[in-house]
């Protein structure tokens, strides 16, 4: 279970910790300061949970207005829409709207291999340059092949699994 924290902009007031809507909407107007006035502004914070919903979290941003749909996207998307949006908006910078917007609406090509070079040996393997005859094939610069793919494509790690990435 994914867990946050509800932090009060008041120094004079205390956060909470919530892991549902229920707990959230239940103690969201509830918060007051030393002083007795109702808390109303908070920063909402990843705790503890799956690495690659603390990913999503941090590129779409925690905010007041959108917790309780990200908490409900978070159940609902699986990994690998969870790592399109992790790579669409936390590396490539598009904006999402968890309301509106969809993991499929990004123009992003994935590759899952840990490497430029290991995308190189795919590409050859796909016959993407050509038929290479066996007796030449060992003879193919992969390091430089991953050089010129690194112009276009993008290695990072999402949820430990190192990824390529094309932005189109």
């Amino acid at each position: 279970m994914t867990q946050f924290y509800a932090q009060p902009y008041d120094f004079a007031a205390s956060g909470f910790y919530f892991e549902d809507a229920e707990t959230y909407k239940g103690k969201i107007g509830k918060v007051r300061n030393d002083y007795g006035e109702i808390v109303e502004e908070f920063e909402i914070q990843f705790i503890d949970g799956e690495t690659i919903d603390c990913e999503v979290c941090e590129a779409i941003g925690l905010y007041q207005s959108n917790i309780l749909s990200i908490m409900e996207k978070l159940e609902e998307w699986d990994d690998e829409e969870k790592r399109d949006i992790a790579i669409a908006a936390g590396e490539c910078g598009y904006s999402f709207d968890v309301e509106k917007d969809s993991p499929y609406d990004f123009d992003i090509t994935i590759y899952e291999v840990d490497s430029l070079k290991e995308l190189a040996y795919q590409f050859v393997d796909e016959g993407l340059f050509g038929e290479i005859p066996a007796n030449i094939a060992c003879y193919i610069n992969y390091d430089a092949m991953a050089r010129d793919l690194g112009c276009d494509y993008t290695e990072t790690t999402i949820n430990g699994q190192g990824v390529v990435y094309l932005m189109h």
